[in-house]
């Protein structure tokens, strides 16, 4: 496939532009003129260098801004939609809980965090994110492998006779990680991204959905108390003591929480209820669950067990009451190079997981209208970095799964366009399932290819997109049993994905959330919510991950029954013994970079999950896999029209 460089246009010039330019000039080509969608490309020039050259430093960052920039305002007005509620709702728990559930080992062992430095760096996050960034869908907080390279930085350092004040340390090590993602964002290495397949992610993905469901079990068990014995206070704040009642009171609020968030979501998808009722279930369920099970632990003798609940601190205090700056310009000079190795592992653990969070929030199964912008937020990843630094917060990235999860939630649903019975196609301008962000918004090319689809010769549109590379959208496809006649249950329409809410609005609201939580009431509140229930949250989230994830779709296939088994169905065109292969190839990527997390050289881990990508570019192809074979076990990630912002995919 020709890969897009730098120089080359986002999309092809007809004949009527191609006589706006001449040789060796560089002619403005504004939207007005050519194309009503600004995701045009604004200019067109001729290579005359190569594209190391300086002259094309920043050259991505600025065509995201050209891009994304005439977007900007609808992007606060489309917000004024009812899919945003929900979705502030839905992500707000699930960004925020898990978030300082993951930093709970760290707070435990460092005693240089609280949960005051997770929720604000959650909401510098989402402030800087959703009012300056491209892609404000991709939602970014405090994840599972920043507590994780985190604590091992703490565990190297303090083995140290002379150990460095561990916050100055960090402040240079997110410094050199900072650097490298601006040097990264200046140079064009964004364009990388192409070669992200979905063998990557789905690797990554199910490593992160074992990690949540890990957490899960290890919040469970650290309510136990030790030799029979009571452990000591958590904060400054509070003397919390744990029982061995209060553990298994605990194992029933985390059960509680993932089989009625669970139950929500199996109504939402049944033929029970009216479709709005059903929608309600699918928004709130999982919100409601979790004040339910809290609620619980407040219920007689769960009460009475004391279950231990969540640390607080301090109203916007920092732990241990240190001020919020952090000096780590006096850190010795002989730690500042010490730093650069781990800050590099920074580099490399963002580059992965924020971008293939960006990914995955655009991902193929999302009928996206706006242009996506990689390289600027890369940028902007760089500062929050820095400011994570110089305030002694926990670096925020993009979330996986709560990335997806997002975009999910700000999904609109529809009835298909009725297709062609015998030619599987549709004709005419009508035919496009997407619905436009702005009535003025062309339905060209580049829009059908971001919706899976292609134009032949004869203007015939046909749908090219692949279910097995679509994972998430049949579980997002909604039953309407009122379509359907007596007798007829198998003949029900579904409603189908026909546009995405693409605002800024939700990223900042559960974002500012964030910032009231660390109010003195607000933080009673959160004192109340027993670690149980983030067990359950994480074991709810993990299995939802796992369940469309393409590693155990491919996994279960060899359980299905044939006869049952759809004829369309992707996985029929491929040996069972080639997809047992290539899962092979996956789980070895998933085993190696869980082992190394369990260990002292877990600093390296995102080394690991960073070979993915060549492995797939240089290992895989000499593998005895045909060429359809892996087009049907692979593919890319986000849809042809996302994927320009990086040149194209693989």
């Amino acid at each position: 496939m020709h890969k897009m460089t730098d120089d080359e246009t986002l999309r092809p010039m007809n004949a009527g532009e191609k006589e706006q330019v001449t040789a060796g000039e560089r002619t403005p080509i504004t939207p007005a003129s050519i194309s009503r969608s600004p995701s045009a490309t604004l200019y067109r020039t001729e290579r005359t260098l190569p594209t190391w050259a300086p002259t094309s430093i920043g050259r991505g960052i600025i065509r995201d801004i050209k891009a994304r920039a005439p977007y900007y305002a609808s992007d606060w007005a489309d917000a004024w939609n009812y899919r945003v509620v929900p979705a502030i709702v839905l992500i707000f728990f699930a960004n925020v809980l898990p978030g300082i559930a993951f930093s709970l080992d760290l707070i435990e062992t460092t005693q240089q965090y609280g949960v005051a430095e997770v929720l604000l760096s959650s909401f510098m996050a989402a402030f800087i994110f959703s009012i300056f960034g491209a892609q404000p869908l991709c939602i970014a907080g405090v994840t599972g492998p920043i507590t994780v390279l985190n604590k091992t930085i703490f565990d190297i350092i303090e083995r140290q006779p002379d150990a460095p004040d561990y916050l100055q340390f960090v402040g240079w090590v997110y410094l050199w990680g900072a650097i490298l993602h601006w040097i990264t964002a200046a140079l064009n290495w964004c364009n990388f991204l192409q070669y992200v397949t979905l063998f990557s992610c789905d690797t990554f993905g199910f490593y992160v959905s074992w990690v949540y469901l890990q957490y899960g079990v290890q919040v469970i068990t650290r309510q136990f108390p030790l030799d029979g014995t009571s452990t000591p206070p958590t904060s400054s704040s509070e003397s919390p003591t744990a029982t061995l009642d209060g553990a298994f009171v605990g194992i029933i609020l985390a059960l509680l929480m993932t089989v009625t968030a669970f139950l929500f979501r199996t109504l939402s998808q049944s033929a029970y209820f009216h479709r709005h009722v059903r929608r309600f279930f699918a928004d709130y369920g999982m919100p409601i669950s979790l004040v339910a099970s809290s609620a619980m632990a407040y219920w007689g003798r769960f009460n009475a067990a004391n279950p231990t609940t969540l640390p607080t601190g301090h109203a916007f205090m920092p732990a241990g009451d240190r001020p919020w700056l952090v000096r780590f310009w006096e850190l010795d000079s002989k730690w500042v190079g010490i730093a650069f190795p781990f800050g590099f592992a920074l580099w490399v653990l963002f580059f992965f997981d924020h971008n293939v969070s960006s990914l995955m929030a655009q991902g193929t199964e999302f009928p996206l209208r706006k242009p996506p912008g990689f390289h600027h937020d890369f940028f902007l990843l760089g500062v929050t970095t820095f400011i994570a630094g110089l305030l002694g917060v926990p670096a925020p990235n993009g979330l996986i799964p709560q990335a997806p999860i997002h975009t999910t939630s700000l999904l609109v649903m529809g009835n298909p366009k009725k297709l062609d019975i015998e030619e599987g196609t549709t004709r005419g301008d009508g035919d496009t399932t997407v619905a436009p962000t702005r009535p003025d918004t062309p339905r060209d090319e580049k829009v059908r290819a971001a919706d899976g689809q292609r134009m032949n010769d004869d203007g015939i549109v046909t749908r090219t997109r692949s279910r097995i590379h679509a994972p998430r959208s049949d579980d997002m496809l909604e039953p309407d049993p009122t379509q359907a006649r007596d007798g007829e249950g198998d003949a029900r329409r579904h409603e189908v994905p026909i546009a995405v809410v693409e605002q800024r609005v939700s990223n900042l609201a559960q974002g500012s959330l964030c910032l009231v939580l660390l109010t003195g009431p607000f933080l009673h509140v959160l004192n109340l919510i027993p670690r149980g229930v983030l067990a359950g949250l994480f074991w709810y989230m993990g299995l939802d991950a796992l369940q469309g994830n393409g590693i155990t779709r491919k996994i279960l296939y060899f359980f299905r029954d044939k006869a049952l088994t759809p004829a369309d169905e992707p996985l029929r065109r491929v040996r069972k013994s080639r997809i047992l292969l290539f899962v092979v190839v996956q789980l070895v990527g998933f085993g190696a970079t869980m082992a190394i997390t369990q260990t002292i050289a877990a600093i390296g881990f995102p080394i690991i999950i960073f070979l993915l990508v060549p492995a797939r570019m240089w290992l895989i192809p000499h593998l005895p896999f045909t060429a359809e074979e892996l087009a049907v076990l692979d593919g890319p990630t986000a849809s042809p029209f996302t994927m320009e912002s990086v040149g194209g995919s693989m």
